[in-house]
């Protein structure tokens, strides 16, 4: 049969004698083909194109040599000319040590390339913006990751951009880097699997919470995983209004509190410590004992469909709150967590309802820092974006199956970015004042611009639709996976 490119409906491309599980599988394997395939056939995603135009040869000194050299002494005497005289106002850098890469843990520098390509590819799609994947190798000479080296490397190479993007690093050391660069770097750093990830899973649980007929304030919150996503999330949450007398958090090793004296003394996890601090005072040390009466899950843990028991689930809460983000799989399948009981289910995918996923904020916030030039993006400024998102997507309409806007949705950005670059202002943190219409309309007319470009190169044949053979082949391997 032929598949439309569109793959508007994954479900219907499977045998019909398929079990839930076995769709599930086929979907997740079907996509992995694809992706793969589909990379190789576009030798990766993403290209560099002018921005400006050559009027005839006289043109090459004006971009280049003579010309130039004014702009180079323009900046010299004047530096922050840079962000008007070049590209630098609107371009990020997307940097990894690809230690940590979705569920599949150290890929090796280059590994972390397809994900990092991936987020340059939305932030421009997405927010207008222009980046770069750097992928670094911040082994020592004992093959040993040196966080030093990742933190060296960002402040070396932040006169380029006008922002950077922390992707897949590992904890601990993702605490150190993010920490350390925030203070040291003149250009806003931020680590989107963690800040990124807690303000969309905020702005999605604010709606859940109004659906379920219940208040951030009182609802019993057990997260399960305790990496960098995590622990942000509960800080966000906490900020935001959350009683951290109903929250228990959850690692590998079990509940988090004051008894932890792992954590306590391992210095380079202060951020687990802060939340063994400041919650489950009960100290309750499994999560099946934590899960029972739990009015949400927020799981980022373990890539598994059974990570999640499903007697978990039936013990929570009238009208329960699941999240289950892991990437590429969920810890529990929606289906599975439906059929015990939960009233509002989201994943990280959007190939399920309610993808609730990084993706839908950080084009935005970032957008929003960039053009106000933010020197850094605050806790406050994420947990803006997180009431920018559930406000707008509430006022377009939310339902059980539909909590929070999507990546198609093209307003939503641009009012992050507006509602975001407000807060820098409001925090002190801005260089450029700029008022909320005026940030909204840059954002919306780059945002824009970004999709026309890329409708006009397919158009006119410069992207090539992928061959129905491609999708085909992705198709008959995954179903034989499954059939296996």
């Amino acid at each position: 049969m032929r598949i439309d490119p569109m793959l508007k409906d994954l479900d219907s491309l499977f045998p019909a004698d398929f079990t839930g599980d076995q769709k599930a599988r086929a979907r997740t394997q079907f996509l992995k083909n694809l992706s793969l395939s589909a990379h190789r056939f576009y030798g990766g995603k993403m290209q560099t194109l002018p921005k400006c135009g050559i009027y005839g040869n006289a043109w090459f000194n004006v971009w280049y040599t003579p010309g130039v050299s004014a702009v180079s002494t323009a900046i010299r005497d004047a530096r922050d000319a840079s962000f008007a005289l070049s590209n630098r106002g609107n371009l990020v850098a997307v940097v990894s040590d690809s230690t940590r890469v979705l569920g599949d843990g150290d890929c090796t520098p280059p590994g972390g390339l397809g994900v990092m390509e991936g987020k340059a590819m939305l932030m421009k799609y997405l927010g207008g913006i222009d980046a770069v994947a750097l992928c670094v190798d911040s082994r020592d000479k004992n093959g040993k990751n040196d966080p030093e080296k990742l933190i060296e490397f960002v402040k070396m190479a932040q006169h380029s951009f006008g922002a950077v993007n922390l992707e897949d690093i590992s904890q601990p050391n993702c605490y150190k880097v993010l920490d350390e660069l925030r203070e040291a770097c003149d250009i806003p750093v931020w680590h989107d699997d963690a800040q990124g990830t807690a303000c969309v899973t905020l702005a999605a649980l604010i709606n859940a919470l109004k659906l379920a007929d219940k208040k951030l304030s009182e609802a019993r919150i057990v997260l399960l995983g305790a990496g960098a996503s995590n622990t942000t999330v509960a800080r966000l949450i906490l900020a935001d209004g959350g009683d951290p007398d109903k929250m228990l958090v959850f690692d590998s090793r079990g509940g988090l509190h004051k008894g932890r004296e792992d954590v306590k003394n391992d210095k380079l996890n202060y951020r687990k410590w802060e939340i063994c601090e400041k919650t489950n005072s009960g100290r309750v040390d499994t999560v099946g004992e934590a899960m029972k009466g739990a009015d949400v899950l927020i799981a980022l843990s373990t890539p598994n469909p059974d990570t999640v028991k499903r007697p978990w689930i039936r013990s929570m809460a009238r009208r329960s709150i699941v999240f289950t983000c892991a990437n590429p799989v969920p810890e529990i399948w929606p289906y599975a967590a439906k059929e015990e009981g939960a009233f509002i289910v989201a994943t990280g995918r959007a190939d399920f309802p309610n993808q609730v996923n990084n993706s839908v904020c950080f084009p935005g916030i970032l957008k929003g820092a960039l053009l106000v030039r933010a020197k850094k993006i605050t806790d406050g400024m994420a947990i803006r974006c997180a009431h920018s998102i559930a406000d707008f997507s509430e006022k377009r309409g939310i339902t059980p199956e539909n909590i929070i806007a999507s990546m198609d949705e093209t307003e939503v950005f641009a009012m992050e970015a507006a509602d975001t670059a407000q807060e820098a202002i409001k925090e002190g943190v801005a260089g450029v004042n700029l008022s909320w219409d005026e940030v909204y309309r840059r954002a919306k007319s780059d945002i824009e611009a970004a999709r026309s470009v890329t409708e006009d190169l397919k158009k006119l044949g410069y992207i090539s639709e992928p061959p129905t053979e491609l999708l085909e082949k992705a198709l008959e391997e995954a179903i034989a996976s499954v059939r296996k």
